[in-house]
């Protein structure tokens, strides 16, 4: 299981993020603290905060998808 660390700051942000996702065939989850969201879920995912860093654990391997969330990653 990969897992990674994201901030998405803008609706913009969710948006792409989520195209990604659900292109792929493989389950993606996005979290913070106890809630654990869909990544493919548009409402889902823009229901969290948005201010805070999110969790997006997955398993399974796109390369488009990485490279999609390569640009929400934090160091």
């Amino acid at each position: 299981m990969t897992q990674r660390k994201i901030k998405l700051t803008k609706t913009d942000d969710v948006r792409e993020f989520v195209q990604a996702a659900s292109k792929c065939d493989f389950d993606i989850d996005v979290f913070y603290n106890r809630v654990i969201i869909d990544a493919k879920s548009i409402l889902g995912v823009l229901s969290m905060d948005l201010t805070k860093i999110l969790t997006v654990k997955y398993q399974g391997s796109d390369q488009r998808f990485e490279e999609a969330l390569d640009k929400f990653v934090i160091a």
